[in-house]
């Protein structure tokens, strides 16, 4: 874990990163506390369960609603564990308070909407309550980064954030792409707040879990929100990327915890040299853009004289196929490949456009 985080995740003082873990919906009471009380003999210190569910296409099942909210007072009750509950609207915040719920968290549906964010910020204002903000589903960080300001405006000092990847057009190895670059950024501009990922709506599959929760405690993240349930292929919901309580165990036994930096001299002067290696590479790579640009200025001012479109579509196909096909002789992954070139083919498309509008 991280140092200098928010107040309430130090209180915790956690041998371990911190786990949020329970049923992606709170079905019935027997349900969740059968969840619990088997979450309580591992790594996890919250209880979560969906109350309210926000779906896709209307139809698939919403949540119980507040009649689950008794059901995780008698989990903390019972258990010792602390509870959390997504919400929504101010609604949902009302009753989350009324029935003592210890954490609050905003799903991604919900940050990419101020107007509902200042909603959940004005009802919570003032409040010590924990309250946890996902990123929106599409990658904008700008927008993640506003939600959790308009929280820290109504005076909420106990804020932390969850990355649980963005939305993509392209089908991927994942439900939600996770864009680690994202995270990090957003870790670097808010480094206060403490970044719990959701390796669960990142996957969407079980399978993939343990590998997503390794790469986010590599990248120092302060813990993990897994759902989990005693029989997942049963659940109403998301069954596929619910794991079992004992599956969980699993897992938080066998991740491995980096430590944040070099404790020996030689090693670090070893990191050192590499690093400046990296350093001249990288000087060397942004030499050759800027001429790849400036032959893409020549290109546009041809096609200017000569009246011709921007985009060519065979060329940028056949150059595409071309480079993934070579990077992936140098050990490059095609989706590697694919995105550097998508970046440099849309940053010659502007250069040639400005030409072309002279």
């Amino acid at each position: 874990m991280t140092k200098d985080k928010n107040n309430w995740l130090e209180k915790m003082a956690l041998a371990h990163p911190l786990v949020i873990a329970g049923p992606c919906s709170a079905e019935t009471e027997e349900q969740v506390m059968k969840i619990a009380h088997q979450l309580a003999k591992t790594d996890a210190t919250i209880f979560r369960a969906g109350v309210w569910k926000p779906r896709t296409r209307p139809g698939n099942f919403e949540g119980v609603g507040e009649i689950a909210l008794p059901w995780l007072q008698r989990v903390k009750k019972e258990t010792g564990l602390l509870t959390a509950v997504e919400v929504a609207n101010a609604t949902h915040v009302k009753l989350a308070l009324e029935y003592d719920i210890d954490i609050l968290w905003i799903g991604a549906r919900t940050t990419v909407n101020p107007f509902a964010v200042q909603e959940i910020a004005d009802a919570l204002e003032n409040t010590k309550k924990i309250v946890l903000v996902k990123n929106p589903i599409n990658p904008d960080l700008e927008l993640w980064i506003g939600a959790v300001e308009r929280l820290q405006t109504a005076n909420i000092k106990n804020i932390g954030a969850i990355h649980r990847g963005f939305s993509t057009y392209q089908k991927t190895a994942y439900r939600n792409n996770p864009n680690w670059q994202i995270a990090i950024d957003f870790k670097n501009r808010l480094p206060a707040i403490p970044l719990i990922n959701d390796p669960s709506h990142i996957c969407g599959n079980r399978e993939g879990i343990f590998d997503v929760s390794q790469m986010a405690l590599d990248l120092q993240f302060d813990g993990l929100m897994i759902e989990t349930h005693t029989n997942p292929d049963k659940a109403w919901s998301d069954a596929k990327q619910q794991i079992t309580p004992t599956r969980l165990a699993e897992i938080t036994k066998n991740l491995k915890l980096r430590k944040s930096k070099f404790e020996k001299e030689f090693a670090l002067e070893k990191l050192e040299n590499l690093r400046e290696k990296i350093n001249l590479i990288d000087n060397e790579l942004i030499k050759m853009l800027s001429k790849r640009m400036g032959v893409s200025k020549k290109i546009g001012t041809v096609k200017k004289e000569q009246n011709v479109a921007v985009l060519q579509p065979n060329r940028w196909n056949e150059i595409l196929k071309e480079s993934i096909k070579k990077g992936d002789k140098e050990g490059l992954s095609n989706l590697f490949m694919e995105k550097i070139y998508k970046a440099i083919h849309q940053e010659s498309i502007k250069i040639q456009e400005d030409i072309l509008k002279r």
